[in-house]
């Protein structure tokens, strides 16, 4: 197995016969932002899913559905936020036969794509999560699934968001999973490793990548020398840039 870290939410999981791809978008799709990481080229006939967790730009972009002309055996998996009606696909050029390529999922839900077997997570912000397993290996994608707390937004609404969050990962207690890919936002400041803690506190996840942390990296080495387990520690992969490639052993 091998892992592409593309940019922000967005990794790219290749397998021995398919090609899993998370939560795309096109570099210059979010304002103020300039992502620099790219899609590799495949084989015409290669198997490619691609999910989208949910509707937000950075997690998001409809441009990925032109790739089908590319690709004849991509399938897309989308949380149902995202809406693509035929008209619409009409009016940005897109063929409206693409629909029959897009198996929409809600949360709480469990699909079976092929030989892949998805669960979905209800999310604290919007859309899914998505637990996915094929060729033995179970994945993790928390899209913006996390215990999102900030200054000013008071008690109640950060209670309701933590209550709701911590229920979603306790449903993973028991579930394997090999990898996995959590919000480190940044932009929560003191509160930045408070969801990313529980999870990695509360779950078997054997490697754990950092998202959602808008180019700055640098909390990802500072929350491991928070950790006093080692062990716990060494789960978190550091990431240092965008398009940054990860292998892992035969094991998987």
């Amino acid at each position: 197995m091998q892992i592409i870290f593309i940019h922000h939410s967005c990794f790219l999981v290749e397998l021995d016969d398919k090609v899993l791809i998370f939560d795309y978008f096109d570099g210059d799709k979010v304002e103020g932002m300039h992502f620099t990481g790219k899609l590799p080229s495949y084989e015409p006939d290669t198997k490619i899913y691609m999910f989208a967790s949910h509707s937000h730009k950075d997690h998001y972009d409809m441009d990925i559905l032109r790739l089908a002309d590319k690709y004849p055996n991509i399938h897309y998996v989308f949380s149902k936020d995202i809406r693509i009606s035929p008209h619409f696909l009409s009016k940005h050029g897109i063929d409206p036969a693409v629909r029959d390529r897009v198996t929409f999922v809600s949360p709480d839900n469990t699909y079976h794509v092929d030989d892949l077997d998805i669960m979905t997570f209800r999310s604290t912000d919007a859309g899914v999560a998505f637990y996915v397993t094929s060729n033995g290996v179970s994945l993790f994608h928390a899209g913006d699934l996390n215990d999102w707390e900030w200054d000013g937004a008071g008690d109640l609404i950060n209670g309701r968001v933590r209550r709701a969050f911590r229920h979603e990962i306790k449903k993973l207690s028991e579930k394997p999973i090999n990898v996995a890919f959590f919000p480190m936002d940044p932009k929560l400041m003191e509160y930045q490793f408070k969801g990313f803690d529980f999870f990695l506190q509360n779950t078997s996840a054997e490697f754990v990548f950092p998202m959602h942390m808008w180019q700055d990296y640098s909390g990802i080495t500072e929350y491991k020398k928070r950790l006093s387990n080692k062990d716990m520690a060494d789960r978190v992969i550091e990431i240092e840039r965008e398009n940054q490639t990860f292998a892992f052993g035969e094991n998987y």
